[in-house]
């Protein structure tokens, strides 16, 4: 079986209204790009009809693999990620259909680098519906406390929508250990104190009023989460930066001492 150019990973966990639709415009933006590509959709044990709305469009190169309980959501995307067989890998959230159009700009830029960060906040991002104010700030602020913990080199952690080489894929993806939704710190973390180049760019982004996460109330238990992640990913640089697989494209972007 041939190595698949571009992996599409999308988590999900009670998408039955988005899902499919996601899927549906997936297919066709890869099979109009022309190349070879797999979708892949890891299932966190929904509750609601995700896995039956998904079935129709099940095949060859649309994959489902589902979780036996919930385990979060970062141990969802690195079981897609870790599973995946593309040269290129995209984190793909189950509503990012509206980003489609700026995906193009991650693969040019994706080039000259070996993780590209779709985000909302970089220059020539279009952000067509906002979060409410209160949530900006309350995210902005775990944005900021993340960065200043494990170092983080970019300014969007959160965004769903982010391509990786695969040597970057399986260096941060198999070193990483938070299952829940701060996973994307970590990772971000240890692809830059791996020596992997780490970029940012501006996306068209749709904000879903039916986001679930509340940030108010988890604030004690991810900054211990951080803290400990802190220590892993610099015990993992220490130990896998000599040995981990650099690129032609590879620069420095650590986490500093």
């Amino acid at each position: 079986m041939s190595v698949p150019r571009l992996s599409v990973v999308v988590p999900a966990y009670d998408e039955e209204e988005a899902l499919p639709a996601t899927v549906r415009a997936l297919r066709a933006w890869l099979e109009a790009d022309g190349r070879t590509w797999e979708i892949i959709v890891v299932d966190n044990a929904s509750e609601d009809g995700t896995v039956a709305a998904l079935a129709p469009l099940l095949d060859d190169r649309v994959r489902l693999l589902r979780n036996d309980r919930n385990r979060g959501k970062g141990y969802s995307v690195r079981r897609g990620m870790l599973a995946a067989r593309g040269e290129l890998r995209l984190h793909c959230d189950a509503d990012c259909a509206a980003s489609l159009t700026s995906l193009p700009d991650l693969l040019t830029a994706v080039e000259h680098a070996d993780v590209v960060v779709g985000s909302r906040l970089a220059d020539g991002a279009r952000v067509d519906r906002r979060q409410p104010l209160r949530r900006r700030v309350a995210g902005r602020t775990f944005v900021l406390l993340c960065r200043a913990i494990l170092r983080v080199p970019t300014n969007d952690l959160f965004c769903g929508f982010k391509l990786f080489r695969a040597s970057a894929a399986e260096e941060a993806f198999g070193r990483s250990r938070l299952d829940g939704w701060t996973y994307d710190a970590e990772v971000l973390a240890l692809a830059g104190a791996l020596g992997f180049r780490v970029v940012e760019v501006g996306i068209d982004w749709s904000n879903r009023p039916s986001s679930r996460l509340s940030m108010t109330g988890v604030l004690v238990p991810v900054v211990r989460e951080l803290l400990a992640a802190r220590r892993h990913v610099r015990r993992e640089a220490r130990l896998g930066r000599a040995a981990a697989p650099r690129s032609e494209h590879v620069g420095a972007a650590g986490l500093g001492s």
